[in-house]
């Protein structure tokens, strides 16, 4: 009888594995045995239809498995016969816990089934579904390493967790009303609230109130997106004056004549890892969002119970079909659909509580901002006291559970493509497969949008997005992933790698780990990192030509770089090229006041002398004369290459925009302007001797000033400039891949999430030869930047080591 030994590595481990192996080995009638231990997941099988069983073992795997290699060996066949699941093994840890994944729809039947043991059960799992990675205290996955263990199992739970032919067989996760975590609604003071808590927390939302519910990676600020003055009242209390709200819908028919939801939007909104998704709002013209008549509230049973603020309001009344207020300025509306028992009971509770899960698919006219709760621009909060603490005037009520949040971990967000935007729940902590082994390298990220990685064997995990380190609560939460990452994984870092910025908070916490563990420390160019990122997740490891297109990072040479042209090969990087760098008149100040930077242009183009009546057309309240005189006497005007800023001067001159709100808000709304225009009018030439190149490599853009000055229609204007500068960089790439002899391109930075431009780029260089690379796995922006520096530091390690 042929047997064979497998050994399989991947996500592999609370997916609900072994128990399919244990079914499908059943169904072909073969024996031996499967268990997993701290690296894969190992198993013997023997029987004539063996090959079978192999070639359908990786087609057939669950949803939530990820086969990354089987390795076959021949074995003796087992002495008994029948197929067994074995007990856990210990061993070196290598294959990832599974992110939190959307529930499934087997489990949304359970919800939804009057007679069933999980009726509108806020917890209910199996191992298709289910929080993994943010109640994970350490590998292997197994319960008694989860906040579960807190909650042992009832003998009903208990014998499905036991039968290998259920599906929430080992769901780690598993429990119900009789043993399971529970919910509860308090009030402003932290004093539990009387009554049904999904109830009571609709009725107020309903209400206008803001409620904080517990989610999975963390708790969100909720209000009613409809209600203009619930909007208001949330950005007034977060101090959130104009960055977007992502809302929550039940269904994409929900939200349609809001947003455009194309086919593969959809499928980005209902995969497992339950995204907030950017799609296109919808047009003027489009059709009305649908805005049935409410279901009857449930709160005015709870009047006399304690809860007078309850009411259900007048249709009409604090309503609006625009969302005013979710994303102002911005072409973009960030999408969701529930992702948990707990989301998606609050939906149930507007419909009625219906039976069954045909009420899915109707339209409900319930929507719901759902916002990070994150004051002040800090980590998330998890924990019950803390949000009673940090939320403290901000929420009404807190709608929370007793299953404690190990690991925070914030909404990911990203835009058809895929293209991440932001790396955290449903995609964290899969591993970024890499080409091969090597040295253990731990990269702490920049300053903004900062992530950290760890790069061990063959495999690169990212951590959840961190966030920006201008504040303590931050730069304490990447000093604790810091600290989790290696540890979850039993890695010692040989290098430590950072920002080339020495003054960094993550560069000063990169120096001291290094000095804690007694390794060396790494500086890494910041756009040499960005290329680097796209080179590990594609597994290149010869030269390429590298477009960093981002906003401001320190150069080697101690200039603020931003539009570069990179030779990189390894942990080598030749510049080739810069875009002409633009003064910041005022320094830091001019990145946040496009109206600066519109004039620096102007002082650049040699157009000063019109920079009068460009002030009064676009921006009266400001006064130039002080700046011009500083660009004059180049008096606290540091140049930079930056592409970004080449954004803010174009909707400076523009008069699109005269101070940013926050990072990167004048660059979004002129792409918005954009892409509305080319959606009316279709493509729009590039400006004929727009740009020049000149001898040294410098891209220079100025020949599209005067345009941009002469323009009064910003839509237009915003789409010439986008044109042009495809255009250009095509230009500029086509030139030194044909001067270096390159065929492979990479395209990285905070740029290269602009759709317009990629769009167009990708566009120019076809049927060029070129083959472009670009960000898939990992965010093009610094929320990707560790993975670059740890791989450009293992680079190095192993450069030394060959010398």
């Amino acid at each position: 009888m042929p047997a064979r030994l497998l050994r399989i590595r991947g996500l592999v481990q609370g997916v609900g594995f072994r128990p399919y192996v244990w079914r499908l080995a059943g169904e072909l009638g073969l024996a031996g045995w499967v268990r997993n231990d701290g690296a894969d997941v190992s198993l013997l099988v023997a029987g004539e239809r063996l090959d079978e069983f192999l070639a359908r073992l990786p087609r057939e795997a669950p949803p939530l498995a990820r086969v990354d290699a089987i390795n076959i060996a021949a074995a003796e066949p087992p002495e008994q016969g029948g197929f067994a699941i074995l007990r856990s093994l210990p061993g070196a840890l290598g294959s990832a816990i599974g992110p939190d994944a959307a529930l499934c729809p087997e489990c949304i039947a359970d919800v939804f089934d009057p007679a069933g043991r999980r009726w509108r059960y806020a917890f209910t799992t199996c191992t298709h579904c289910g929080p993994r990675y943010t109640v994970s205290h350490g590998l292997p996955y197994d319960r008694a390493r989860t906040s579960l263990a807190a909650f042992p199992l009832c003998p009903p739970c208990a014998a499905e967790y036991a039968d290998p032919a259920d599906r929430r067989f080992h769901a780690e996760t598993t429990c119900c009303p009789d043993c399971g975590p529970r919910l509860s609604l308090l009030d402003a003071a932290g004093q539990p609230l009387p009554g049904d808590a999904l109830a009571a927390a609709l009725a107020l939302l309903r209400a206008g109130r803001i409620v904080a519910i517990k989610g999975l990676g963390g708790f969100h600020l909720a209000c009613d997106a409809r209600n203009a003055a619930a909007v208001t009242t949330l950005r007034e209390r977060k101090q959130r004056e104009a960055k977007p709200f992502a809302i929550m819908g039940l269904n994409p028919a929900s939200l349609a004549g809001l947003a455009r939801i194309d086919a593969e939007c959809e499928k980005l909104l209902r995969s497992p890892a339950g995204p907030i998704v950017l799609c296109p709002k919808a047009e003027k013209d489009d059709p009305p969002p649908p805005l049935p008549n409410p279901s009857p509230a449930r709160g005015e049973g709870l009047q006399g119970r304690g809860l007078s603020l309850l009411r259900q309001p007048p249709r009409g009344e604090g309503l609006c079909t625009e969302l005013p207020g979710i994303a102002p300025g911005l072409a973009w509306l960030g999408v969701m659909l529930p992702a948990t028992p707990l989301h998606l009971l609050l939906w149930h509770e507007a419909a009625g509580r219906p039976s069954g899960s045909d009420w899915l698919a109707e339209i409900s006219d319930l929507l719901l901002v759902m916002t990070s709760a994150n004051p002040h621009g800090e980590p998330l909060v998890i924990g019950n006291g803390e949000a009673l603490d940090r939320l403290a005037g901000i929420a009404d009520a807190y709608l929370v559970h007793d299953r404690d949040i190990v690991v925070r971990c914030d909404d990911s967000l990203l835009r058809a493509g895929p293209i991440l935007i932001r790396r955290a729940r449903g995609y964290v902590p899969l591993p970024v497969p890499l080409s091969g082994g090597g040295p253990c390298a731990l990269a702490l990220g920049g300053f903004l949008k900062t992530t950290l990685c760890l790069m061990r064997d063959d495999a690169a995990w990212l951590s959840q997005h961190i966030g920006s380190l201008d504040n303590v609560a931050t730069l304490g939460f990447l000093e604790e992933m810091a600290a989790h990452l290696p540890a979850i994984l039993e890695a010692r870092p040989q290098l430590v790698v950072h920002d080339l910025h020495p003054d960094y908070p993550s560069s000063a916490l990169a120096r001291r780990l290094a000095d804690e563990l007694g390794v060396p420390a790494l500086a890494v160019g910041h756009h040499h990192a960005h290329i680097a990122a796209v080179l590990a997740e594609h597994r290149i490891e010869t030269p390429v030509l590298g477009l960093a297109i981002d906003g401001v990072g320190l150069g080697p040479d101690g200039c603020l770089w931003g539009g570069e042209l990179l030779r990189v090969a390894g942990a080598a990087c030749t510049r080739l090229g810069h875009l002409r760098p633009l003064p910041l008149p005022g320094g830091d100040r001019a990145a946040r006041e496009p109206w600066r930077m519109g004039l620096a242009a102007l002082h650049v183009a040699g157009l000063g002398e019109r920079s009068e009546d460009w002030r009064r057309r676009r921006f009266p309240q400001h006064e130039t004369g002080p700046l011009l005189a500083m660009l004059a006497a180049n008096l606290r005007c540091p140049p930079s290459s930056s592409l970004g800023r080449w954004f803010d001067a174009a909707a400076g001159l523009l008069g699109c925009r005269a101070v940013q709100q926050y990072e990167g808000q004048a660059a979004m709304e002129l792409e918005g302007l954009a892409a509305g225009w080319i959606a009316s009018h279709g493509p729009l030439a590039p400006l004929a001797g727009g740009w020049r190149l000149d001898s040294d490599g410098t891209l220079d853009l100025t020949p599209l000033v005067p345009a941009l000055l002469d323009c009064d229609d910003a839509p237009y204007g915003a789409a010439l400039f986008h044109a042009t500068l495809a255009a250009a960089l095509a230009d500029w790439l086509l030139a030194a891949a044909r001067r270096e002899g390159l065929e492979t391109l990479a395209a990285a930075g905070g740029c290269a999430l602009n759709a317009v431009l990629m769009r167009a780029l990708r566009g120019h260089l076809e049927n060029t030869g070129l083959r472009l690379l670009e960000a898939r796995r990992v965010p093009p922006n610094d929320g990707g930047l560790a993975l670059g520096q740890a791989w450009i530091g293992r680079q190095h390690l192993q450069a030394q080591c060959g010398k």
